[in-house]
């Protein structure tokens, strides 16, 4: 059995590219090894009360040790490309200082992806700060948005042009609200305010940096991955609910695509929220605005909103499928999202960095079946043809994830894999979601 597959397809084009993703500290483990630094996501799991279960990223998936046999596995899928993060901390471990052997790590990792025809696609940031820079204010701190474009710079001279396509940040509205503005990440703050300058200083880093990597990789690809979640009211004859949900969007997703392709950020936070304003000085926003060679777009599900006696207020719907995350399935509205944005903004090529779903999985006689996940992924690839369809310039796509792993606040709670990890003996057996996935991708190369 394997994913429909209709002659007529999108995804019979050879060069859209399908992968799976992962991110250096869900999956590597080995956080005080080699040289590397204690990260603010390391402080913020040695918190009290701040991950589930007390559980940390010290040993993950163990992936700095199992690296080989990982891309071993990930080669058994059939898939074009994986999409992994560095970890800053392993490259600087001090200010000024270039740790030789985490930029061997990752150039092993590089070369071996490379020798098995799988695309390296590397993102440079996916949320773990060296915690020396967060003790000096971290992303509320305007330098930490220059010390980003050094690190940036280091890690493209190491690995050039050997690797496909560079991501400066994966999501930085996760980075800067849920780690400064609702305090559900590290490092924990919360104050609206803080969640808006840590996202100026976290774009400002993306355009502080590009420069030098374009430099570094003329030949690689280079943008930015940004997750999506759109809003629909809770009640569309409504007009507070339909403003209510276009507040939602504004802060959401339009705060961080509207300056990368237009160069201004969106007025409706400054008319209706002037508190939460960023500083912005001269300049800003035209480094922001540097053309890209992709977006990445992350989706997973949508939110229902009603106005709020204090701002949009989400909705929990009954009657409708969920995840174990308790997210909606909502395949229809990630068509919609996409094709708007295609309508609202002059958008460069796109790809779907992640897109997949937390099951309560379960290893029984030697296997996983994971039917939800399976009839997730055929329902999601179905919207991204249906938004290719509507004229929408889609590059590839990236099941989230590669094996399950350690899912930030949630701890190992959810398992989101296409792998599933057993973290007692580190086994990785494939899900029935892999075997189908590794279906469709042979159907393809076959067809």
């Amino acid at each position: 059995m394997s994913f429909a597959f209709p002659e007529s397809s999108p995804f019979r084009h050879s060069d859209f590219i399908f992968g799976v993703a992962t991110a250096s500290f869900q999956i590597e483990g080995a956080n005080q090894e080699d040289g590397r630094c204690e990260s603010i996501w390391d402080r913020f799991c040695a918190t009290p009360g701040k991950v589930a279960n007390g559980d940390d990223g010290s040993v993950a998936c163990d992936h700095y040790h199992r690296w080989e046999q990982d891309l071993e596995l990930i080669a058994e899928l059939g898939v074009d490309a994986y999409r992994l993060s560095i970890a800053w901390p392993r490259i600087m471990p001090q200010e000024g200082q270039v740790n030789q052997k985490g930029v061997a790590f990752y150039q092993r990792l590089i070369a071996k992806l490379n020798s098995l025809g799988i695309k390296p696609f590397v993102t440079l940031y996916h949320w773990d700060l060296p915690q020396y820079l967060e003790d000096r204010g971290g992303w509320l701190n305007r330098e930490t948005a220059y010390k980003f474009a050094e690190f940036a710079d280091i890690m493209t001279q190491a690995l050039g042009d050997e690797v496909y396509s560079y991501t400066t940040f994966n999501e930085p509205f996760c980075s800067a609200f849920l780690g400064y503005r609702f305090g559900d990440h590290a490092p924990g703050l919360k104050d609206d305010k803080w969640g808006f300058q840590a996202a100026h200083h976290l774009l400002l880093a993306h355009g502080l940096a590009l420069p030098k990597m374009r430099e570094n990789a003329p030949k690689a690809q280079h943008g930015i991955v940004l997750n999506f979640a759109p809003a629909y009211p809770a009640d569309p004859s409504n007009p507070a609910d339909v403003a209510a949900a276009d507040f939602d969007e504004q802060q959401g997703i339009h705060w961080f695509i509207q300056p990368l392709v237009e160069g201004t950020y969106p007025e409706a936070i400054r008319q209706q929220q002037p508190l939460w304003w960023p500083t912005i000085l001269p300049g800003d926003l035209e480094l922001i605005q540097q053309p890209i060679d992709f977006l990445g777009i992350n989706y997973y599900t949508r939110h229902v909103i009603k106005a709020g006696e204090h701002g949009p207020e989400h909705v929990r719907l009954e009657g409708v499928e969920r995840t174990d995350m308790g997210w909606e399935v909502c395949p229809e509205a990630f068509t919609s999202l996409l094709t708007k944005l295609n309508q609202r903004y002059q958008l460069p090529p796109i790809y779907i960095t992640e897109n997949g779903m937390a099951g309560a999985d379960k290893l029984e006689n030697g296997q996983v079946i994971d039917q939800q996940r399976c009839d997730y992924y055929q329902s999601h690839l179905d919207a991204v043809a249906a938004a290719m369809a509507e004229g929408v310039e889609l590059k590839g796509y990236f099941a989230w994830s590669l094996m399950d792993n350690f899912e930030w606040a949630f701890g190992y709670d959810k398992r989101f894999g296409l792998v599933y990890v057993d973290y007692a003996s580190q086994q990785r057996v494939l899900k029935q979601s892999a075997k189908y996935f590794q279906s469709f991708l042979k159907q393809r190369k076959e067809g």
